[in-house]
C-alpha cells in the first residue's frame, strides 16, 4: 500500500457541544469542517448528526440534507454512522440507509460502550449488510473487538461480498470495554484480517490517549488512519483539541513521514469500489 487513507470523524454521539464548543454541531459547521478537511487529505468523512439542541438524532430529513449538503460542498467520501447513539432503536439506525449515503458503518457484534451497551445483534448485521449490497452503499466493517472479525468472516462466507466487492474494516481501539489501543492488539487484529477476503485492508482508530500509538501502529502495518473530535477532543496532555483540522493535520503529517501520502477522494473511492461522482 503507497497511500494512506484517511477518514475524519468531526462530531459522534457522545460529546456535547456545551463541554466541546468547537465541536461541528450544524450542517453549516460540519460542511465547513468537511472542506477544510479535505484540503489537509480527508477522502472520507464519518458522519453523526445533531438536532436543534445539539443532541444526537437520526432524523431521516436531516440525514438527507447533510448527505445532500457534503456532496454539494466536497468531494469527500460520505460515510454515515449506522450506530447513532447508543440508545437509537434498530429500525431507525437501518433507516440511515434511506439517506443514500455513499459508505456506511456495519458494526460487527455487541460491545460495552464505557458504562453503557452497543447492542448489535446478528440479525440486525445481516440486515444492515444485505440492505447496503441492495442499495449499493459500501460498508466500513468496524471491528471493536478481535472476536467480530470471526463474525465477518461469517457474514461474508453466509451472505457473500459487499457491494464492490471490496472488503474494508475498521478497527476502533481504546473503548472502555473493547479492545485496548495499542500496537500488540492492532497486531493480533492483523494477523486475523489476513484471514478475510484477499485484499481487505483496515483503518485503526484510537479513542482518546491511545490515538497516537495506534496511528503510529497502523501505519506501520500496512493500514490507514481514522481521526477526529469524536474519537478524542484532546490533543495533548492538558490541550484540548481546537479543531478538526489539527487532528487530520497531525495524521497527514504522520502519513507523509512513513512515506504514504494521503489519498485522494477519486483514489479512494478506486480502493474501495465506490462508483465515481
Amino acid at each position: 500500500m503507497t497511500g494512506t487513507l484517511i477518514t475524519v470523524a468531526p462530531t459522534g454521539a457522545e460529546s456535547s457541544k456545551a463541554a466541546v464548543p468547537a465541536l461541528p454541531v450544524t450542517l453549516d459547521e460540519l460542511v465547513a469542517t468537511a472542506k477544510e478537511c479535505e484540503a489537509l487529505g480527508a477522502a472520507i468523512i464519518h458522519v453523526h448528526i445533531r438536532d436543534d439542541d445539539a443532541k444526537p438524532t437520526l432524523d431521516q430529513g436531516r440525514l438527507r440534507a447533510t448527505v445532500a449538503g457534503l456532496r454539494e460542498s466536497t468531494g469527500l467520501i460520505v460515510q454515515l454512522s449506522s450506530g447513532g447513539s447508543v440508545t437509537d432503536p434498530e429500525a431507525d439506525r437501518l433507516a440511515v440507509l434511506d439517506a443514500g449515503p455513499e459508505m456506511a458503518s456495519c458494526t460487527m457484534g455487541t460491545v460495552n460502550f464505557g458504562d453503557d451497551v452497543f447492542m448489535n445483534r446478528w440479525e440486525f448485521v445481516v440486515e444492515l449488510h444485505t440492505r447496503m449490497q441492495e442499495r449499493g452503499i459500501v460498508p466500513e466493517y468496524e471491528i471493536f473487538d478481535l472476536g467480530q472479525l470471526t463474525t465477518l468472516q461469517r457474514l461474508l462466507s453466509s451472505y457473500g461480498l459487499p457491494f464492490g466487492g471490496h472488503v474494508h474494516v475498521d478497527l476502533v481501539m481504546g473503548v472502555p470495554g473493547g479492545m485496548p489501543g495499542t500496537a500488540e492488539a492492532l497486531v493480533a487484529c492483523r494477523q486475523a484480517v489476513r484471514d478475510l477476503p484477499e485484499g481487505t485492508t483496515f483503518s485503526a482508530t484510537g479513542i482518546g490517549r491511545s490515538t497516537i500509538p495506534v496511528m503510529l501502529a497502523s501505519l506501520s502495518a500496512g493500514g490507514h488512519l481514522r481521526v477526529g473530535m469524536e474519537d478524542t477532543v484532546t490533543y495533548a496532555k492538558g490541550q484540548p483539541v481546537e479543531s478538526n483540522m489539527q487532528l487530520v493535520a497531525r495524521a497527514v503529517g504522520f502519513a507523509q513521514l512513513a512515506q504514504r501520502p494521503p489519498l485522494s477522494p477519486a483514489e479512494a473511492r478506486e480502493l474501495l469500489g465506490i462508483p465515481a461522482r
